[in-house]
Formats: C-alpha cells, structure tokens, sequence
C-alpha cells in the first residue's frame, strides 16, 4: 500500500476501496461515473484516436474508464492506489476478455519502475480533487508522457455553483453519491489547473464543461466549465 508521502490521502483511498465491489453495478454508488464515461471517452477521442496508443489511467478504480479505451485498441496501463480496486478492475477485465496492465501504487510507482516518458496519453479523470497535493500529480504525470504526449483530466471547478451541484444536490439532496465524497476545498479552478499544467511543460490546449443529468441519465460535453470540467494538454517538444 502506498505510503501518505506518495501524495496519497489514506482517507480518500478507503472510502472508494470500501465499496470496491460495487465498481461495475450501474444502479450503485458509482453509477455517475458510468453515465460521465462516454462523454469522457468522446473528449479523449476528440484529441487523439486510440488504436495501438500506450496510455496511463491514473487513478483508474474499477476500470470503467480503462476499459473503454482498451476497446477502442489502446494499450492501457491502469494505476490506483487501492488494492481492492485494482482486484475488481482485473476480475473484470478478464471476465470480458480485454487486456489492461492494471497495477497498485502511485504515478511516483510508475516511475520508478521505469514509465518516464513511457506513454503517449496519461488520463487523470476525478482524481486531482481527492490527493493534498495535485500540483504535484500534474507534474509526476507530465513526466510519464513522451514529447508530444496528451494530459487529458477531468476535475470540479471551485466556485459557489459546483458546489451546489456537486457536493449539496449530490451527495446531501439526491444521494447520488455518498456524503462526504467531495471536500469544497479540494475543488480545483481552471485558472490553477492550467497554471500547473505550464509549470510543468504543458501547453494546455482545450479546456470542456462535463455535464450530467442523473435522470433520465446523461451526460455530454459543452462549453461551460462551471461545475465539472475537461483539460487537453500536450507536453512540449512534439505536436499536440
């Protein structure tokens, strides 16, 4: 198990690990995820087709995310640094014949074992929100990408109406997703995220709104960033 100076929140670990279980039920507590994961897959697509491209999903849980990009042939490695999670994504993994990398640890496991500029695309999506220190993680995960490689992540963006939807609506009003999975102060503005991505030798191109309807269940990508968002960048010394 990764240690809390790998830039991991013991807390936010078990509080997905608990219901590891539940990672591939559509009606349980990580249905959101499933709705948002076409929408999410359509931006990736949007920016670079996945056949034979090596990807890193960071943060990957059950693999939902994972999976629908080694089925549009990319080779994925998924990291998360909970066990529990990565035992879920593999049994599901083989139970629907798809071959994903998945692996337990952190981007600084990854590293160390060897995956600096390793990947053409490194995908980030609701994770920077849950770890003390995403600067970091946005530098760590500009390291695994080779010249030219894609930083694609999704995050909330900080401000009074994200967390109305995200944290009041959702999690207090609607229960869709359980109390206390998002901390208001953790939520990330565009304007932080961007100047992150720069500091670490990303260019940011393409910046998304993320939107989700929990009923009748949809999700879909337009122009306002105001709750939930989508950043494109590519680490300099290639094209994007």
């Amino acid at each position: 198990m990764p240690e809390p100076g790998d830039n991991v929140d013991a807390r936010e670990v078990h509080r997905f690990t608990r219901r590891a279980g539940d990672w591939w039920r559509p009606d349980g507590p990580f249905r959101a995820l499933h709705v948002l994961n076409g929408a999410r897959l359509d931006y990736i697509l949007r920016h670079r087709a996945l056949d034979a491209v090596t990807v890193a999903d960071i943060g990957c849980g059950g693999g939902i995310l994972a999976e629908a990009m080694a089925r549009q042939g990319a080779r994925v490695t998924g990291l998360d640094a909970g066990q529990e999670n990565i035992a879920a994504a593999r049994q599901h993994a083989e139970a629907g014949g798809l071959s994903v990398d998945y692996r337990t640890g952190t981007v600084a496991t990854l590293l160390d074992e060897g995956g600096e500029q390793g990947f053409d695309l490194v995908t980030c999506m609701e994770m920077l929100e849950h770890v003390p220190e995403p600067s970091a993680l946005v530098q760590d995960c500009s390291r695994l990408l080779r010249p030219g490689g894609l930083l694609i992540c999704s995050t909330l963006h900080r401000c009074p109406k994200a967390w109305f939807a995200a944290i009041f609506l959702a999690e207090y009003c609607l229960s869709l997703l359980p109390r206390g999975t998002h901390r208001y102060e953790r939520f990330i503005r565009p304007s932080e995220l961007a100047a992150w991505c720069r500091a670490s030798g990303l260019q940011v191109f393409d910046l998304c709104g993320l939107h989700y309807l929990p009923w009748p269940g949809r999700a879909w990508l337009g122009a306002d960033t105001g709750i939930n968002y989508l950043l494109a960048a590519h680490r300099q010394g290639g094209a994007g």
